[in-house]
């Protein structure tokens, strides 16, 4: 068997996605609820208590929501760096079996290696990751307010990319419903990628290698499925990057899963 990656769900309200490998069987982020999490891997055949780990961006409620269920009930181990794990034990006031690795560091779950890397995101310690399996490597790169040269270098190896495209610039401005203080963290240089600037690092990393894009973390309000994807497809059409197959996720629902 190669290995199968479903992307569970991804907005700025929930963060979840499910790999599975001939022997691991690992979360990244688990931002829905413990019940949610549940119907989602059910719907592919799946349950969480066969889960080896869960590996954590960051302490944001839409990546971590999971956790209380998930970690302290089932005891799944949680991967993350030292000041993700004060800060989510901080906000859930509850104690988790955790992994500890320092960013920047690899390390190894069952036959999967993570090579974790620093992001440029407002909270305490925010990382990346490239997921290598016999298959293919996985990168996940979400909550980033832009692409470092070290980012870009970190995920170039992947044969799959989940890519932050948050919001469409025009529809972000033009939003009544947030204070100009909350516009203003999600456009700086350490809040979310625009459907632009996502398109800017889907061009420098784009590679014969790397053949399926899916766009997450879209915003409900700031944000339309169809525009990410014009702006992205447009920008790797232009450089004939025809073979990378772009998806763009949904937090109602997960994708089809993917066979690598």
């Amino acid at each position: 068997m190669g290995a199968q990656l479903t992307i569970l769900g991804s907005g700025s309200g929930g963060n979840c996605a499910y790999l599975e490998t001939a022997d691991t069987r690992i979360l990244i982020d688990a931002g829905f609820s413990g019940r949610q999490i549940r119907q989602r891997l059910a719907s592919i055949g799946r349950a969480p208590e066969t889960l080896q780990g869960i590996l954590i961006t960051h302490e944001h409620n839409d990546h971590i929501q999971g956790l209380t269920s998930l970690g302290a009930k089932l005891r799944v181990p949680i991967y993350c760096n030292r000041l993700t794990q004060e800060a989510i034990q901080a906000q859930l006031q509850t104690a988790f079996e955790v992994r500890v690795f320092s960013t920047g560091a690899s390390f190894e779950i069952g036959d999967v290696s993570v090579d974790t890397f620093a992001v440029p995101h407002d909270a305490q310690d925010p990382v990346g990751f490239l997921v290598r399996t016999a298959a293919g490597n996985i990168g996940f790169l979400t909550d980033l307010g832009h692409a470092t040269k070290l980012v870009v270098e970190r995920v170039r190896p992947a044969n799959v990319l989940l890519l932050e495209a948050n919001h469409d610039l025009k529809m972000l401005q033009d939003d009544t419903r947030r204070p100009w203080a909350v516009k203003q963290r999600i456009l700086s240089r350490h809040g979310h990628l625009s459907n632009e600037a996502a398109a800017d690092v889907a061009e420098e990393i784009a590679s014969e290698h790397l053949r399926h894009l899916y766009l997450g973390h879209l915003s409900r309000d700031c944000n339309r499925p169809e525009l990410a994807y014009e702006v992205v497809s447009r920008r790797l059409e232009k450089i004939g990057a025809r073979h990378i197959r772009i998806e763009s996720t949904s937090q109602d629902a997960p994708c089809p899963s993917l066979a690598l």
